[in-house]
């Protein structure tokens, strides 16, 4: 794991540096810590799933709230992972393998789950919200295999928006939390559809903008190289 980084402001939380250096002191690498970012999306992915399968309200809410805190809880693996790393002195030579695969598949998770959470379990409608999910997913690994195209190319690491994974997990989270208040009105998917369609477009447009920032930089990189 290098230190190309996605920028967040939380890694100079006094709670967060203590709790990675408290990591970094006990038998935890790194790459535990990617891998088991897994779970709670895995665990997020079955609860959006099947949120809607009890008629009572206190389950609905209970199951919304626990999808909550699995994104929460993949968001401080992500973050938790490269500190205990970097400033724990932890770096593997093949941390960008686990810094980087159980993302794809914690975004994968992640979307499926939401996909499902749109139509009522066991609904013969339901593979389209599984397909919104899947289309999710893959514009989400594609704008990280730019990124990483980029970097192999020799370009930065560009983690810009405006849809970049903060900013999936940022909607889905507020998402569930207007759901969770919307059952109380007798709403049920609507904002959870917005969420849906709102990432896949971002992504798409997330994708487009990193691939040109990739293509003005080695352009003006091939530009300063003639004029040397």
């Amino acid at each position: 794991m290098t230190d190309k980084r996605r920028p967040i402001k939380s890694r100079s939380n006094p709670l967060m540096i203590r709790l990675a250096k408290s990591l970094s002191q006990k038998n935890i690498t790194p790459n535990q810590i990617s891998l088991f970012s897994i779970v709670p999306a895995f665990i997020t992915m079955l609860a959006l799933a099947f949120w809607q399968v009890s008629p009572q309200l206190w389950v609905q809410i209970l199951l919304l709230a626990v999808a909550m805190i699995g994104i929460q809880l993949r968001l401080l693996c992500n973050l938790i992972d490269g500190m205990v790393a970097i400033e724990g002195g932890k770096v593997t030579p093949a941390g960008e393998l686990f810094n980087e695969v159980p993302d794809r598949v914690s975004d994968t998770f992640f979307f499926i789950g939401l996909g499902l959470s749109l139509i009522a379990p066991f609904s013969s409608d339901n593979s389209f919200g599984l397909v919104l999910g899947l289309l999710a997913s893959l514009f989400a690994a594609f704008t990280a295999y730019i990124r990483v195209l980029g970097v192999s190319m020799g370009a930065p690491a560009f983690f810009s928006g405006p849809f970049a994974k903060q900013h999936r997990m940022a909607l889905m989270s507020a998402s569930l939390f207007a759901t969770m208040i919307g059952r109380f009105f007798s709403l049920t998917t609507e904002f959870l559809w917005i969420a849906m369609i709102v990432i896949i477009i971002g992504s798409f447009f997330t994708a487009i903008r990193r691939l040109l920032q990739i293509y003005h930089f080695k352009n003006d990189e091939n530009r300063d190289n003639i004029d040397l």
